[in-house]
């Protein structure tokens, strides 16, 4: 396409997009849109095809504008808080921009663009969930922040004194799909890690040592009775520390696996967004799948 196509097009769809913002939710004809922008129908359907075909293309162009708005967007290094404030930019470039989001989310056609704001969504979700605090399934998850995000949007373009309508939907949402943050040490995919690793040093452990042999009964019998009042006073111990075998003193400090359903859940798709972020190499593909399948379960 030559530099001046380009520029008939570009021409094109400003007219659109400011014709669209001017009508307030009222038709728009491709007559006024050529008008507009100068140029005969022969031209405009050259570019687009038809009309649907110019409107898909401004809502495109949203989306553009949208995403390079989303991707400039720091961190704040909290996963949930990046969650809360790319809502908040969602509701505020609807509010902002209302004949244009309408094309972008208010039908039934999705351009192809709105595949990549999907990516975003759940790449921030991921990381929600690889920080132990996602209590559903990562594409769950984004459903229901996509609906609830587009429906208070629209809410909003139709009602503008909807009040504090966005901040408590937004909240309830958080609240059902994300768990309070925990400290790196207790987080489902660093204490799961932590288990797997003292448990194969004590295999080692117990593989390489060797007792010493008895010189007598009686001295037999009283290392026996020893070391099970050793054993007994040692699990206790253990027990009370957190650092035994995952009993309900390990689970109370967040370290055991008997949490609930609910804890299980939260741990099954902490480990399933780690494994997908290429946390688990020491496993083939086929074992990788297998224990996708497994944690799929799990996370209900």
């Amino acid at each position: 396409m030559s530099a001046a196509q380009d520029d008939t097009r570009d021409r094109i769809l400003r007219a659109a997009s400011r014709l669209l913002a001017e009508a307030d939710g009222a038709p728009v004809s491709t007559r006024a849109i050529c008008t507009a922008a100068g140029v005969g129908a022969p031209t405009l359907y050259h570019h687009f095809g038809d009309k649907e075909g110019l409107f898909d293309a401004v809502a495109s162009r949203g989306f553009e504008d949208y995403l390079a708005s989303k991707r400039a967007q720091p961190s704040t290094g909290d996963p949930v808080d990046d969650l809360r404030r790319g809502w908040d930019l969602h509701v505020e470039f609807g509010v902002t921009h209302p004949a244009i989001y309408v094309l972008m989310y208010g039908g039934p056609r999705t351009p192809a663009a709105a595949k990549e704001a999907h990516a975003l969504l759940l790449g921030l979700l991921e990381r929600v969930a690889r920080a132990g605090r996602l209590r559903i399934p990562v594409e769950t998850a984004a459903r229901m922040v996509h609906a609830a995000g587009t429906g208070v949007t629209l809410t909003l373009i139709a009602e503008p004194d909807a009040g504090d309508l966005s901040a408590r939907t937004r909240e309830a949402v958080l609240a059902a799909i994300t768990s309070p943050a925990t400290s790196p040490a207790t987080s489902p995919a660093t204490s799961a890690a932590s288990r797997v690793a003292a448990s194969r040093a004590g295999a080692t452990m117990s593989a390489t040592s060797r007792p010493c042999a008895p010189t007598s009964a009686t001295s037999a019998a009283s290392r026996a009775d020893g070391g099970a009042s050793a054993s007994r006073a040692g699990g206790a111990s253990a027990d009370a520390s957190g650092s035994g075998s995952y009993g309900a003193s390990a689970d109370a400090s967040g370290g055991g696996f008997d949490g609930g359903e609910g804890e299980v859940g939260v741990r099954a798709i902490a480990l399933r967004a780690a494994l997908d972020a290429g946390g688990a190499a020491p496993l083939s593909a086929a074992e990788a799948a297998l224990l996708r399948d497994w944690l799929d379960r799990l996370a209900g």
